[in-house]
């Protein structure tokens, strides 16, 4: 089995594995370390973790058409962790120098968790496993079409 993988077997793999990551580390966030999510991160949690169950079943059956369902489910989640992520870093700096406060809930989106290198925040990390699984769902589109092509040029060739 392991010599009959094809490539896109491997890009839904990573897809499943990112978001197998983001989940845990999500989880780990808020129930090891005591993190409390707010609304922001709850939408991006809605959109991520039925990706974990979607990816693993479509890539143990082998089903390269969950992109279909996956893509839109990972742009939205995108979009929201790139909103979120703007809130933190650019709302941030402005709320600073003029002291007014946003709320998004009972746990501010702006709450800044973590900070590695001074840019990497908990919305930046979702953002990032979002691209990925987009990234891969897109290779895998791209491969299927090559694929498609080559086998008509065949068919035409004989």
């Amino acid at each position: 089995m392991i010599g009959s993988f094809k490539k896109t077997d491997i890009a839904l793999f990573a897809a499943w594995v990112v978001a197998c990551v983001a989940t845990l580390g999500s989880l780990y966030l808020s129930e090891i370390l005591g993190y409390e999510p707010c609304k922001l991160c709850w939408f991006q949690r809605i959109l991520m973790y039925p990706l974990t169950l979607l990816l693993g079943i479509a890539y143990f059956r082998g089903d390269t058409g969950i992109r279909r369902y996956v893509m839109p489910l990972a742009i939205i989640g995108g979009a929201i962790s790139a909103y979120h992520f703007t809130i933190q870093r650019i709302h941030a700096a402005a709320k600073a120098a003029t002291q007014a406060s946003t709320s998004c809930g009972r746990v501010s989106c702006e709450q800044d968790y973590l900070n590695w290198l001074d840019f990497i925040t908990i919305p930046f990390l979702a953002l990032i496993a979002f691209i990925l699984i987009i990234a891969a769902m897109g290779y895998m589109m791209r491969q299927e079409k090559k694929s498609a092509l080559g086998e008509v040029q065949a068919k035409e060739l004989a």
